[in-house]
Formats: structure tokens, sequence, C-alpha cells
């Protein structure tokens, strides 16, 4: 017998904890996706972006799969690619550069 993917995530969706979590998980996927393709855009491995920054490759991977990175950790990430990591705050009637203290 042939069941549908829905059989099995339609209860999950219809509990609000269940599929907040589920779109959690999701928007760490695409953001761990999202710093791998970067990285792999500027033709550099976890390896040479661990020893730009002094850290094991286990590191990066963990900085890679995170679902809630600090922004210093982040810029540093950045950094080691070759860039700095610009934050904006964008509303509708204006959009503003945040500028992180000390730099």
């Amino acid at each position: 017998m042939a069941h549908t993917f829905s059989i099995l995530s339609d209860p999950i969706m219809a509990d609000p904890a269940q599929r907040a979590r589920v779109e959690e998980l999701t928007r760490a996927m695409r953001d761990a996706l999202e710093l791998t393709r970067l990285r792999e855009a500027r033709g550099m491995t976890q390896h040479k972006v661990a020893e730009t920054l002094d850290v094991s490759q286990a590191n990066i991977s963990r900085i890679e799969h995170e679902d809630d990175l600090y922004l210093s950790t982040l810029s540093g990430y950045v950094a080691a690619l070759g860039d700095r990591l610009k934050l904006r705050a964008v509303f509708p009637d204006e959009t503003v550069e945040i500028v992180p203290s000390g730099r």
C-alpha cells in the first residue's frame, strides 16, 4: 500500500510547536548550505578556513551547520574568506547600515 508524505507530515505541521521546530531546522539547513556555498565559491576548503582562523576543521563544520551564530563568529568566518561582513537593518522607509562598536 502506497502512502503519501502528507500522511506523515500533516500531524507534525498541525502542531504549532512541532511546526516551529521544523521551520527552524529548515532555516538552519538553508543557512548552512549558504555558508558552504559561499566558502566553495571562494575556492576555500574547510581546512583552509580553519587554518586562517587557527581553529579545527571540525569547528568550521560546526559553524557551517550552526543554526544561531554570533555575529563575531560570522564576521571572522567571512574575513577568513577574504572579505568583511556588513549588516543592515531594512525598514519600509529606510535601510540603516549597522556598524559594530570598536570597528
